[in-house]
Formats: C-alpha cells, structure tokens, sequence
C-alpha cells in the first residue's frame, strides 16, 4: 500500500464534532490524509510501515496560531534593559534583537523553534516574522527550515515603518514575492499571509499601500491588535478611530486573515471582528509576561468571534499554553467555574477552522478525509477515559505526559521520543549557539 502508515492498538481521541474516545483502535494513513479508523483486527493485510501505540493516546497534531520563530535566540538573553510597559519591552528587547537578526539567524532560530514543536505534537504553525536588516529572503530561509522539518506553517514578514521607508518598501515586496511563491506551489506544507506589525508602526499611507497589493493578490493579512492600551492611545490620537476600525477602513479585516491578541477592544470592535469573520487569537503567557492584561475570550466567543490560541513564541508546548489560557480567564472573572468550554474550543475547535482557512485541508480531528497529522502520548489513564471527560483529561492529565510521536501528513518526524528527520541537531544547537552568541554581542 504506497504512501500508507499504520497505527496500531491505542486509544483514539477523535476530538472532532463528536470528539469518541476509541480503545483499541487502529489509525490507516495513505496519501498524507487519515482513511480509515477500526479496531486493530478488521485493518488486515498492511504491508507498510506500523507503530505499536499500545498504551498511549493519539490525538490530532496540535496547531499554532500565532508564533515568532525568530524569539528563539531571546533564550537566556541578560542585556535587556528593565522596562516598565509594553512599549519599552519592544525598544530595549525585540526590536533590538529582530534589528541584528541575519539571514542565517533566521534561518536557525525558525530550526530551533520547529524542532522543539514537534517533540510537543504541535504539527502547523502560523509565523510572523521580522528582521529589519536581513527583510530580503528571510521567508525563504524560514521556509526551508519548515521543510527540512517536516511541519506545516504559515509564513509573513511583519511591515512596519519604524525602521523607515526603504525598510517599509522592502516589507511590502518580501510579502508579495512570498505570497506569489506559495500560490504557484499550491503546497498544502507551506502556505503564506500578509504580515503587518501593529498599527502604531505602521502610517497610513503604509497600510494602504499594503491593503492595496494584499487585496490583489487575495491574501489575509496578520497583524498585531490592540496589545496593549498604547495601540489604542495612538490609533486615537492618529486615525481618530479605534483600532479595530481604523483596520476596517483600510479592508485588512476579513476571513483570511489574523488579529493577534485583541486584549484591549471594545463591544464594538468586537463586533466588527465578527461581522467581518477576522479570527482572533489570544496569546495568555505573552500576555502576562507583558502585563498588559488578558484577552476577554469569554466575551469575544459570546459575540461570534473565531478565537484560536498562540503562544507568542512563549512556547511550543500548546498543551501549557491551554492550561495557562483557562487560569487566566479564571482570573480575569474572578471566578474559577467558567472558561473551561471557551479555551479548550479555542485550541481544540477554532485553530482547526483557522487553518483551514489557510492551508485548506480538514484539521483537529481523526476522521476519515482529515489530514494526517498526529501526536501520540505516552497516557495510561488512571482514572476512566470517556467521550464526557476526555477535554479534562487533555487540560489536567495529558498535557503533563510526553509526547511519543509526532506525524504530519502520515509521515513520522519523532518516533519512540527520537526525531526521524536527516538532520543534525547537534551541530545545529553547536550552530545556533555561535549564531546567538553573536547576534547578543551585536545587540
């Protein structure tokens, strides 16, 4: 059976629409997509490769909705100056770093992060990128890391105009060579959106030039909104308008694209994110480490807004940043009995539909046609595993186990906790680390 993977005898977490919990069951990929789910003994015949899942769970490959690879070379980094608001944590920290970033660098720290995210099971992730002085192929290397690995992912170089026109100009240009580039490849692992920083970076003129050849070329856009209450302050004081509408006003809205974090909105901005069916997405860790307060997921949700969830680079393990999202939203209610059906849709529901959109393949379940992307966990359940429970035994029982095995499109990237990829990666955390030693001198 050409192109087909088989695995065998574990207990399947369809999640999904009816979301069934199957003990003993067998999972057949062929062509890259899911064909058939059944007891271990009715698939006979297999003559292609098999994993024995024997004790663990499978699950669909989770997705990232919203990441920054090029945080990775931040890890350990001490030269930051303390900051005391949102705004100086940009100055003294990132746009110090994405300001020294060579195209090497890019290239190393999208590594890095994609290799951590398959030990995790996260299989898709959607990309902003920047690196003011290396904009000029920077998809590209980003895009040859994600194929090395395996992973699927959504790319964008982030256009501001912080670092002036020229800068800005070649923003503009990356993004539209890299959205034609993926259009004429039609590749299901690599897809592309319009990358802008925030509002606050970016002039008028900029942003209708850039809705101007993102509408052109049908593509969503992915942009930074309402972080923090400064994004609010200046759209204000600049546009006279809210930033959710300033937004509407150019078209950057609609349902290709992405408004990342939405923490400071209001009903009515709400409202405009879902009349124009914009996918929000709520990044909890980023957000706090920040101080800039937490996403009204509940509201958002109640008032039709497509919520999915991102770490921010924070992390690769979506398993923590669920767990993280539903303390938060505990908090920011002040009361622990709500919030649970909201984050858990958003990781479990809604990053499926907001990929969907992008890649166009059928996600975040184990069924018949959905794509083959699955993480196994090492669970054996202390406690009954049911159709009723299972979402409690994701947030407080699997997201503490280890993922066993990583597989997009029925290709297996880790398997038994060992990366099955033709790469070194010793030599590249060797590499990275040179990389990252001098993009912090460089600093």
């Amino acid at each position: 059976m050409p192109n087909s993977l088989l695995i065998e005898n574990g207990t399947v977490l369809t999640l999904g629409k009816t979301s069934k919990v199957l003990a003993g069951h067998s999972v057949l990929i062929t062509d890259g997509l899911v064909a058939k789910i059944a007891p271990k003994k009715t698939i006979k015949n297999f003559r292609g490769k098999r994993i024995d899942a024997t004790g663990k769970v499978l699950l669909p490959g989770f997705i990232n909705a919203h990441t920054h690879f090029y945080s990775s070379f931040a890890r350990g980094l001490t030269k930051a100056r303390p900051s005391k608001n949102f705004n100086e944590v940009l100055k003294h920290l990132w746009w110090r770093l994405d300001s020294a970033l060579t195209t090497e660098d890019c290239y190393y720290s999208a590594l890095i992060a994609l290799l951590g995210s398959i030990r995790h099971g996260t299989t898709t992730l959607i990309d902003h990128h920047a690196s003011p002085q290396a904009v000029v192929g920077s998809l590209g290397a980003i895009e040859r890391a994600v194929r090395e690995t395996g992973l699927r992912a959504c790319l964008c170089y982030e256009l501001s105009d912080r670092d002036g026109a020229g800068i800005a100009k070649e923003g503009l240009a990356e993004n539209a060579w890299f959205i034609r580039q993926c259009q004429q490849q039609n590749d299901s692992r690599v897809r592309a959106l319009f990358g802008l920083h925030a509002s606050f970076t970016l002039s008028d003129a900029t942003l209708e030039k850039a809705a101007t050849l993102g509408q052109m070329l049908c593509a969503g856009f992915h942009i930074h909104v309402a972080e923090a209450q400064s994004d609010q302050d200046w759209a204000l004081k600049h546009c006279g308008k809210r930033v959710v509408e300033c937004l509407k006003k150019f078209e950057i809205l609609g349902p290709r694209s992405i408004a990342a974090h939405c923490i400071h909105v209001n009903w009515r901005e709400m409202e405009l994110l879902a009349e124009t069916k914009t996918a929000v997405v709520h990044n909890p860790q980023s957000n706090m480490n920040n101080a800039v307060g937490t996403a009204n997921v509940i509201e958002l949700m109640k008032r039709d807004v497509l919520v999915g969830l991102g770490t921010d680079a924070m992390t690769t393990n979506m398993l923590e940043e669920l767990r993280v999202a539903l303390w938060g939203q505990h908090l920011r209610a002040e009361n622990p009995s709500v919030g649970f059906g909201e984050v858990t849709s958003a990781l479990f529901t809604n990053n499926p539909k907001i990929a969907e959109r992008i890649f166009g393949l059928r996600f975040g379940e184990i069924s018949e046609g959905a794509a083959g992307d699955i993480a196994i966990f090492d669970y054996d359940p202390p406690t009954p595993l049911v159709d009723s429970n299972l979402f409690g035994h994701l947030v407080f029982g699997i997201s503490q186990a280890c993922c066993d095995t990583t597989i997009v499109g029925g290709r297996v990237l880790m398997e038994n906790k060992k990366l099955a990829l033709n790469l070194d990666v010793e030599r590249i955390n060797a590499r990275a680390r040179e990389l990252a030693k001098d993009l912090w001198r460089r600093m």
